[in-house]
């Protein structure tokens, strides 16, 4: 077995990686760019090597830069995570070249896959249903809006290059293509360095469902079961779960075969995905191979009892599959959900900032969390923004759902915007409990998803017992090194003789003005909200835990404050509650003709131009942040005045790119 490895990437994976290396015994290696100095990863391997600038291109994408820390740390082999140089079948032979170990495939398996033109057509060889498309050399736009003609509106134009959602657009018109057609280019050029697209027919409503499976150096291939990842946003899943519920056992069997067809077309060595789109009718079709670790191979750990990623290690050292393989079961049912910093209610827009607190549920056996971020860390624009992934398990789909809400209501995240109140509310629908299921989903539940619980009395109870609370304890802090700690002078209360302590509480939850009376007594408050009078009592821990008991029912959450105001999460929901300055207010501007930058980006292109007459919703810019493009558009009919960047610009968070006047202003 390896002495020492080198996991060449960062965050959640690098962690996963690190855990499972040093049960085995095995030395790590941590590779850092001049970001994650101090990142999670770092900290927890073995040894740790600077491999240069934060962008990935200067840091994790170098190739010769981690062979040459593997080399000089006497490193055996490299483990390349999910992303970055992971599909790279270059850095898998300059690995062999210098001697060391890539644990994953062999580099022909790798770039077998790479293209989603050629893995179609060995595919069609093999005998694996594909989706009719196009996917030829020819690559002029005029050829590919007539491919796209031929097969019938509406397409998906795809990055044969690439994955995770990156250049990839759904085309319902021909109206549409040239436009769609550019954009998908840029994007899949920027992400992939190669803007070659292939064409395919957009299936309505399918589900996407992958067949893990795992093959060694000694003709042994097996499927690990499969999983079901339709629930995505922009093209990346947000929510996985093993098995993926309601199939036949016979269509199960078919997908299993077919996939471990695909894997021994191409000679395939350790873990690997193949992944299908599945029709309402029964028929499923081949998408593409994922030749490395899925992000979302904990659900499949959960129903099997492996660790898949110590059977990547086990394979590349030489060792074969155990033989009771083949008899593996399927033990109940996980769920994943993969916790991002990112605005749900702004096109999942990331979210770049520091998180200021971080709270998780307690693991345990039915519960897993995997993360490479701990409160004070920084998302940044140059990575991924992934914060974490819950994964949940248990006996049946019916109780794992229970078990992913709890949980998921049991989340703090503070100092970024963050999808869990999103999730919350996903996982507290009727239709995810039904398993109605589609790669539509979202689009399809739209209003339940995006629209934050209604606020009621009980609420804003909470809201302004957290404030007075916070106020508590701001005030203990300061009277410490006070003379005398117990004076009246110190009191937060509204204390007054001979009489109940009463105040008023004006604050705003999440933007809404609202007026609490409070009266103060000695087990609690009296709180007049909306007409009606609700007791409240409860505390607040120095962890930020927030217990409130309403009216004799016990409510729990967690309370912070934060330099713009406090922030409350309840029951899954997020609540931004501030306390304006009165000064402030009379003295606040707000800037109205300007479209700005929603956080810092390259500009790629422009689209319009000044004294332009615009529609509601025409496109004016496109900028590139995090390798996924972002459209600035139009908020209102009205005239471009003018336009404040060029392509090629990098601009700030809140630039503002386009002076707008809106018609009639």
């Amino acid at each position: 077995m390896f002495s020492k490895i080198l996991i060449a990437n960062r965050g959640e994976i690098a962690c996963r990686i690190i855990r499972t290396a040093a049960t085995m015994g095995i030395r790590t290696v941590a590779v850092y760019s001049d970001a994650d100095r101090n990142a999670m990863h770092v900290a927890l391997a073995d040894e740790a090597i600077a491999i240069g600038p934060a962008p990935a291109r200067a840091s994790y994408l170098d190739a010769e830069k981690i062979i040459a820390a593997a080399k000089t740390t006497s490193a055996e082999a490299i483990h390349p995570g999910y992303g970055f140089l992971s599909e790279n079948a270059a850095f898998a032979e300059a690995c062999a070249a210098a001697g060391l170990i890539f644990i994953g495939p062999p580099p022909q398996a790798i770039r077998a896959m790479g293209g989603k033109s050629e893995a179609k057509a060995l595919m069609t060889e093999a005998g694996v249903p594909i989706v009719p498309g196009y996917h030829g050399d020819e690559q002029d736009e005029k050829r590919l809006a007539s491919e796209a003609e031929k097969i019938g509106y509406p397409v998906l134009l795809k990055a044969s290059a690439g994955g995770g959602g990156k250049g990839m657009r759904i085309v319902r018109q021909k109206r549409d293509f040239a436009a769609e057609l550019a954009g998908a280019k840029r994007e899949a050029l920027a992400a992939f360095g190669n803007d070659r697209m292939l064409i395919e027919k957009y299936l309505e409503r399918p589900r996407h469902v992958e067949v893990q499976v795992f093959a060694d150096g000694h003709g042994k291939c097996v499927s690990l079961f499969e999983r079901d990842c339709s629930i995505q946003r922009r093209h990346q899943k947000v929510i996985e779960e093993a098995p993926a519920p309601g199939l036949p056992d016979a269509l199960r069997q078919r997908m299993y075969e077919a996939a471990a067809a695909a894997a021994r077309a191409i000679d395939y060595r350790g873990a690997g995905t193949v992944e299908f789109l599945l029709d309402p009718s029964g028929d499923f079709y081949f998408m593409e191979m994922n030749t490395r670790l899925q992000v979302e191979h904990p659900v499949t750990e959960y129903i099997t009892g492996l660790d898949l990623v110590e059977w990547q290690i086990r394979v590349a050292n030489g060792e074969a599959l155990p033989e009771d393989w083949a008899g593996l079961s399927i033990n109940g049912h996980a769920i994943e959900a993969r916790i991002y910093a990112e605005d749900p209610a702004h096109d999942f827009l990331p979210s770049i900032g520091t998180v200021s607190h971080l709270v998780f549920p307690d693991e345990g056996p039915h519960l897993r969390i995997d993360s490479g971020i701990r409160a004070g860390d920084a998302i940044t624009v140059h990575y991924d923004p992934m914060i974490a992934k819950l994964i949940v398990w248990d006996q049946d789909r019916p109780a794992a759902v229970r078990r992913l809400r709890l949980a998921l209501e049991k989340l703090a995240i503070c100092g970024v915007t963050s999808n869990v109140a999103f999730l919350a509310r996903l996982a507290r629908l009727e239709s995810f409990a039904a398993t109605d299921l589609d790669t539509g989903f979202i689009a399809r539940n739209e209003a339940a998803l995006f629209t934050p619980a209604a606020i009621g009395g009980s609420e804003i109870a909470v809201a302004a017992l957290g404030l007075l609370l916070s106020r508590q304890k701001m005030a203990r802090t300061s009277s410490l090194p006070s003379a005398d700690p117990y004076s009246p002078w110190n009191s937060t209360s509204a204390f007054r003789l001979n009489a109940p302590a009463r105040e008023t509480l004006n604050f705003t939850l999440d933007h809404r003005s609202r007026t609490v009376a409070v009266t103060h007594e000695e087990d609690g408050s009296s709180m007049e909200i909306d007409g009606g009078t609700i007791r409240i009592g409860g505390n607040l821990a120095e962890n930020g835990k927030l217990h409130a008991v309403i009216d004799g029912r016990q409510r729990q959450g967690y309370f912070f404050a934060e330099d713009s105001g406090h922030t409350l999460f309840l029951d899954g929901e997020h609540y931004r509650i501030s306390q304006p300055d009165p000064v402030d207010i009379a003295d606040a501007t707000i800037h109205t003709g300007g479209l700005e930058a929603p956080m810092p980006g390259v500009i790629r292109a422009l689209l319009s131009q000044k004294s332009a007459l615009v529609e509601a919703g025409e496109a004016l810019v496109v900028m590139e942040a995090m390798k996924m493009e972002h459209t600035i558009r139009a908020p209102a009919k009205g005239i471009v005045a003018a336009i404040n960047c060029a392509e090629g610009d990098m601009v700030a968070a809140g630039a503002v790119l386009v002076d707008f006047e809106p018609e009639g202003a």
